[in-house]
Order: C-alpha cells, then sequence, then structure tokens
C-alpha cells in the first residue's frame, strides 16, 4: 500500500529525547517499511526514517530557536499533503483536528490518530464537524468523554520488541519516567518514594510551559528530598537500563491520561508498574500480573509490598503479547484495507 504518514513537527522523528507522538509515529512508519509498504513520512527535515521523508521544516521546531509561530510550519506542510494526497492510498494524521478542513473535502481515505485529552468541553464541536474523518483512539478511556464521535477502532500502541529489553542489574530504586507537570504526578512519586524508604530516581523533559512549576516547586523539593535522584531527560539507549534498575515504575498521574507509553516500555524491560486509577492506566496495566492499578498514594505503598508476588520475566511476555510495534502495524493495515480502493494492476505495490 501507499500510505501518507502525518506528524507534528514540533520534535523529530524518531525524538532525540522526550516526544510520545513523533516516537510513535516512528515505530508505526518504521515497521511498516519492514512488512513491505511503499510509506512516506511527512516530518522534520532531521528526522531519520527508512521511509521517503518530506521535510516540513528543515528541524525540530523545539529546537530551533528562530521559530516563533509554529503553527505556519505546521500549515504549509499539511497544504503539502494535501496537493499530493492522491497518490496515496491512505492518508494517515497524527496532527489533531486542525487539518481536518483540507482532508474531510478530499477524496484519498484519511484516518486520524487522536493522542491527546478529549474532555476539553471546546473539542467536541469541532470533532462533531467533521464526521468523515475516521478516529482512531489509542484507548478506550480516550473516548469515554466524546463517545458518539466517528471512531473506527481503539489501537494500543507498541514499540519494537528488542528496543527495550531487560538487563541485568540489581535493582536499586523506584523509577520515575516522562514530564515534569502537575498532571503526571511527580510530587506523588517523591511522597510514595519517601513514605516508602527508597530512592527514586526521575528522569524527566521540563517542557517550556511547565519551568516555572519545575523552578518553583519541584527543584525545591528535590533539593529537601535526600532520597531522590532528578536525571533529566532521557533517549532509548538509557531507558533499559535505568527501567531495569527500577524496583517499579510509579505512573502517580492526576489526568486522563490517553494512553502512557512509560508503562510500556517500563514493561519491556520486564519492571512492574504502580499506577493511579485514572485514563487509560487500567487498560495498559494487567493488575497482578504487570503491576498495580490504585487509587491513590497509600494505594501505592500497600503495592510496593506486594511487588515480589509478579515475575519480571512475565511482565516482559506480556509486553511481547499485547503492546509490540508489529501488532500496532498490523491492526493499522486492517483498518487501511478497509478504506483504501485498490490501485490499477500495474499500480499495485505490495
Amino acid at each position: 500500500m501507499r500510505i501518507a504518514q502525518i506528524a507534528p513537527l514540533t520534535e523529530s522523528v524518531p525524538p532525540r529525547l522526550y516526544g510520545g507522538i513523533e516516537r510513535v509515529v516512528s515505530f508505526l512508519t518504521e515497521e511498516l517499511v519492514s512488512l513491505g509498504h511503499d510509506v512516506t513520512l511527512f516530518a522534520s527535515g532531521d528526522s531519520i526514517t527508512k521511509a521517503r521523508l518530506v521535510a516540513g521544516w528543515p528541524c525540530a521546531l523545539r529546537l530551533d530557536p528562530s521559530i516563533r509561530d509554529a503553527l505556519a510550519p505546521h500549515v504549509a506542510m499539511i497544504d503539502r499533503v494535501y496537493r499530493m494526497a492522491d497518490s496515496f492510498d491512505v492518508v494517515h494524521l497524527h496532527t489533531d483536528y486542525w487539518s481536518f478542513p483540507l482532508f474531510s473535502r478530499q477524496p484519498t481515505p484519511v484516518v486520524a490518530t487522536l493522542h491527546g485529552r478529549l474532555d476539553l468541553p471546546e473539542l467536541a464541536a469541532v470533532y462533531a464537524s467533521f464526521p468523515r474523518v475516521l478516529l482512531v483512539s489509542i484507548s478506550n478511556a480516550q473516548r469515554e468523554p466524546l463517545p458518539a464521535l466517528s471512531f473506527a477502532r481503539t489501537i494500543h500502541h507498541g514499540i519494537p520488541r528488542n528496543l527495550l529489553t531487560p538487563q541485568p542489574v540489581s535493582q536499586q530504586y523506584l523509577a520515575f519516567l516522562g514530564r515534569i507537570s502537575p498532571e503526571k504526578g511527580v510530587v506523588q512519586a517523591i511522597r510514595i518514594a519517601g513514605r516508602a524508604g527508597l530512592r527514586l530516581k526521575i528522569a524527566a523533559k521540563v517542557d517550556r510551559a511547565d519551568q516555572s512549576y519545575h523552578e518553583q516547586q519541584i527543584n525545591p523539593l528535590i533539593q529537601a528530598s535526600p532520597w531522590v535522584e532528578f536525571i533529566g531527560e532521557i533517549d532509548d539507549a538509557d531507558k533499559a537500563d535505568f527501567l531495569s534498575g527500577a524496583h517499579a515504575l510509579l505512573f502517580p498521574i492526576d489526568w486522563p491520561e490517553p494512553f502512557g507509553l512509560a508503562m510500556v516500555e517500563s514493561m519491556a524491560c520486564g519492571t512492574p508498574v504502580i499506577g493511579f486509577n485514572r485514563g487509560a492506566v487500567p487498560e495498559v496495566i494487567d493488575h497482578g500480573l504487570t503491576g498495580f492499578v490504585v487509587d491513590n498514594e497509600a494505594g501505592a505503598l500497600a503495592a510496593l509490598t506486594c511487588l515480589g508476588q509478579l515475575s519480571r520475566p512475565a511482565v516482559r511476555q506480556r509486553f511481547e503479547e499485547r503492546f509490540t510495534a508489529e501488532r500496532m502495524a498490523n491492526d493499522y493495515l486492517s483498518l487501511y484495507r478497509t478504506l483504501a480502493v485498490p490501485a490499477e494492476p500495474s499500480q499495485q505495490l505490495v
């Protein structure tokens, strides 16, 4: 099939460090190429891919200090995709709703994966305005605020089978992986580790929007908490050792998390997850097998005492069963094939 993947330009594909959407787009794109499909990736020019790359901007916008209006390069890229749309069997958008006015008015089948939260009141009208754009949710929980929308199906994220694997290291701390922001629960993670008498290592990105929160609330708390070590952003090369060395990943979120890729990355390393019962957490964690779904900090403390009941090889096995990039790509291919109009015999690809 001839497939267009449209990524945000904020980060490269894959991102150098943190970047959930761009990371998933990379995993999906490379897996589709390995399965023999003709894939064109619209992304920043510093992206690395085996697909055909069409650059929407020379480098990731987050790393370009000259950028003052991040929307402008996205609009130009979306227009370019629109003008090329008839050369694809399917256009797959990962760029949110603002590209829908164009792509709801052309004949090439369009699929849009929604990567963000849907519980904001202003979203209902905008998504309902474009029923011709088929939507993919990344968890069933993500759909709950807007169940009447034109969802084609739910497809959970996946990562390459051997990207992260269990490492032969001893477990000496609890881990927090992701982003420093109020909804991610880093304060709760610090409190849980402190009350449990365990060390906590925080590997997290600080967005510009959260810089003040980090400087005014999190950094002073870290300085006052001798059991906490702040590492900062880490890449995939560092994640396997980081996660393998943890007793568990703490995921004490306080928002309707649409998916939570860090949980899958932890499971790939055989490390169980203790997550708060919000958003997609109960869909991703198999309670009592790959971790524990708890309601609060007291529940997390109780779960820490039960970690010995879990098998780290079983955590890894469950990851292989549920959350590989190969499974994700095949799920999307099944959807693409229900939408795409077969090409003429002379034009057909694998």
